[in-house]
């Protein structure tokens, strides 16, 4: 059995959202970074942290990774071509977006106040819109790895939804279409509802 300490409001839904379409059975400790409860599994406070067989799992690309490759499921094979394939569109999404937002965040409400940069997120608003396009460019059909979903499919879908919420940008054209199509995924649904 795992149990996932986190909310669907952080990075925590991305692995929610994976436990969901895999269908496997798991218990949720509801969280915020910081808070006593992400504290009682998380020396640091930070979330999310998948607990299982007595050990604890941080970080949401790791926790998803190692439950794709356990089940078998919304993963290529490890050593494959086209999990190098996976794992650099992956990588793309990690330092295209997921960083760009996680700065804006750090410059909004994360660090002290005397050290928030508020002019950051202009450029950080710009770069965004770059990668929208590059992003758009590599979309190969219904997901971003062509017929089938995987793990860029969340860690994006997490990612575009974020950016549309701090008015960073939003999807237009086909990648409008695929992010309406994997928000309406019955499992994406389950997972916010948490």
């Amino acid at each position: 059995m795992y149990t996932l300490v986190g909310s669907a409001k952080n990075r925590s839904a991305r692995p929610l959202w994976l436990l969901e379409e895999i269908g496997l059975p798991f218990s949720h400790i509801p969280a915020n970074a910081g808070s006593p409860e992400a504290r009682a599994h998380s020396p640091n406070g930070k979330l999310p942290v998948l607990i299982t067989e007595g050990q604890t799992i941080s970080d949401s690309t790791a926790i998803m990774t190692y439950l794709a490759d356990k089940h078998g499921c919304c993963t290529a094979p490890a050593g494959s071509l086209a999990r190098a394939a996976q794992d650099s569109m992956t990588q793309f999404l990690l330092d295209e977006f997921d960083a760009l937002l996680w700065t804006a965040a750090r410059h909004s409400f994360v660090l002290p106040e005397e050290h928030r940069l508020p002019a950051i997120k202009d450029s950080l608003r710009w770069e965004y819109g770059r990668s929208l396009t590059r992003l758009a460019d590599r979309l190969q059909g219904p997901c971003l790895m062509g017929a089938d979903f995987t793990l860029p499919d969340i860690i994006a879908t997490h990612c575009l939804g974020w950016g549309a919420m701090i008015n960073f940008g939003t999807p237009e054209g086909a990648l409008a279409k695929y992010f309406a199509a994997q928000r309406a995924r019955p499992a994406f649904i389950r997972a916010m509802a948490r």
